[in-house]
């Protein structure tokens, strides 16, 4: 019988959930009718020093499922053409297993139990993620069914700004606003902007405990 696998100590950093970072793209605000359009997560890593950095992205499009309700003023924001031959959007379940694997294979090496979603105000994403998982019968869900962790909180408790371009700035990183509301670039500077808060934080507790 061999032997269970250690937890990696990411595993131990957040009580056994593996943070991922998520951002989706949408024709609408209502999870239940409106299109899921694009979906990016971000894994993220440990370095041997404890701290935390942006892993792999994962991303697809995804066509608008059957009735589903699209947006003229969504679609204006997000630049988004649903049917554009060039988006080699998939099925939502066949998207969302895509996204998945990677992630309960995270899951499977690190020794946690679920993943945790990470947003800016990820109330929304995950709300539309879950949709889609109840409407294409997916049974193992890899994230938590309601736990977050929000940058727009933390950002605004450790950088003073609340806003995505506002925060990434405050934190001292580059931001496109040509390339915003594009989930892969806004997960990935969500990404690095929650790296950066946790390794502030940690970088700090060190220093008030002498360390």
């Amino acid at each position: 019988m061999s032997e269970p696998r250690p937890r990696a100590p990411i595993a131990e950093r957040f009580r056994g959930y593996l943070p991922v970072v998520v951002d989706v793209e949408t024709g609408g605000l209502n999870p239940d009718t409106d299109a899921l359009l694009e979906v990016a997560a971000v894994l993220i890593e440990m370095d041997e020093a404890g701290r935390l950095r942006r892993g792999a992205t994962h991303a697809r499009h995804v066509l608008p499922f059957e009735g589903a309700r699209l947006d003229p003023k969504a679609l204006e924001i997000t630049g988004i053409d649903p049917w554009h031959p060039f988006r080699d959007a998939r099925p939502e379940k066949e998207a969302l297993q895509e996204i998945f694997r990677p992630i309960r294979r995270a899951l499977r090496e690190t020794g946690c139990n679920r993943a945790v979603l990470v947003g800016h105000n990820p109330a929304f994403d995950l709300a539309f993620l879950k949709a889609a998982v109840r409407r294409c019968g997916i049974k193992r869900d890899p994230f938590h069914p309601f736990a977050t962790f929000d940058t727009a909180t933390l950002a605004g408790v450790a950088l003073g700004q609340t806003v995505l371009a506002k925060a990434v700035e405050a934190a001292g990183m580059e931001w496109q606003s040509s390339e915003a509301h594009s989930a892969i670039y806004d997960a990935e500077r969500t990404a690095d902007l929650f790296c950066h808060i946790v390794n502030r934080w940690q970088a700090l507790e060190r220093l008030a405990s002498g360390g």
